[in-house]
């Protein structure tokens, strides 16, 4: 038995494999396609044999071996996913009656806190879309919307005419799954958002179409466009461009919304998270500022300089008790 688990070797053609990356390519990226013909390429290099004859015990070795050899979570994760799809496969289409891949436990994947702006950084990032042209109008709208309404930027761009009631200070966002919810606007991206429709939005529009933004060409703009205007937006409010991106917007809407006071049940009904867990993550942002905070502001908190006396293990002062 072979015992790689990095290297590939090029095997022969499996019918089960390929049986079954035929069906996942209908339904699955090219990408994920790839991906998984590689994850069971590996997988029969490293058995000697077809995939389809792994016990559980084997798929078990195999994801531990490539544990101990510095695989990253995310790839153990997307091979167990791999290994299960095939199985499930193999299932459905009545070559085997149990799945040996499902009760292989896929490694837990580290949760990264997410980046955010400090509400200063937000600030500068907003008002260098200050400006009166068709165009800057439509950047800061689109900045003060992201950052004060916290939408994904696929939200934002799909937003039509009729989502958005400036009068009662509200946009109604379709999410993940086509679920739609109400987000209150605040007083800024209402008022950001009028200015672009009553002397913006009219001079980039060549033939009627119900986006709200459009991109320099009269079209409706695009996720790629959003990115771009952010990236200039902070080249000229002096942040790093490559650190900002629409989601960081989004981040830095909820951790200010925490750290203002808002509670996570809102919280979470606000940015559209199925999943409470999922918005429990920016406690563990807020918390950090907040500690971040203390120990630069508070005089007892910062690091001094340890005395020379006090490095020889001397008495603080006269009195050693």
């Amino acid at each position: 038995m072979a015992k790689t688990v990095g290297a590939v070797a090029e095997p022969a053609r499996d019918p089960d494999v390929e049986s079954f990356l035929a069906l996942l390519a209908a339904r699955r990226a090219p990408r994920t396609v790839d991906a998984y013909r590689r994850d069971l390429a590996t997988l029969a290099t490293w058995l000697g044999r077809p995939p389809s004859s792994a016990t559980t015990e084997d798929l078990e070795r195999y994801l531990a071996e490539g544990r101990a050899a510095g695989l990253a979570p995310a790839t153990l994760a997307r091979r167990t996913a791999a290994l299960r799809s095939f199985f499930r496969h193999l299932q459905l289409m009545g070559q085997t009656t149990a799945n040996p891949a499902a009760a292989v436990d896929p490694p837990r994947r580290a949760r990264r806190l997410p980046r955010t702006l400090s509400p200063a950084e937000a600030e500068r990032l907003i008002e260098a879309a200050a400006g009166t042209t068709p165009r800057e109008l439509r950047d800061r709208a689109l900045a003060e919307l992201l950052y004060g309404a916290g939408l994904r930027v696929s939200e934002a761009v799909a937003l039509e005419r009729g989502a958005v009631d400036l009068e009662r200070r509200l946009v109604r966002a379709r999410g993940k799954g086509e679920k739609e919810r109400i987000v209150p606007l605040g007083r800024d991206a209402t008022e950001a958002l009028r200015g672009y429709l009553a002397r913006g939005r009219p001079f980039l529009e060549r033939r009627p179409r119900p986006e709200i933004f459009l991109n320099a060409q009269g079209g409706a703009l695009t996720r790629a466009g959003a990115f771009l205007i952010l990236r200039r937006l902070a080249e000229r409010a002096g942040l790093e461009p490559e650190r900002v991106h629409p989601h960081l917007l989004r981040h830095s809407f909820a951790t200010h919304m925490l750290e203002g006071g808002a509670d996570l049940r809102t919280l979470q009904e606000l940015l559209g998270h199925a999943d409470l867990g999922t918005t429990e993550l920016y406690t563990h942002v807020s918390d950090r500022h907040r500690r971040d905070a203390y120990f630069e502001a508070h005089p007892h908190a910062r690091r001094r300089p340890v005395s020379r006396a006090r490095r020889r293990g001397g008495p603080r002062g006269h009195d050693a008790a």
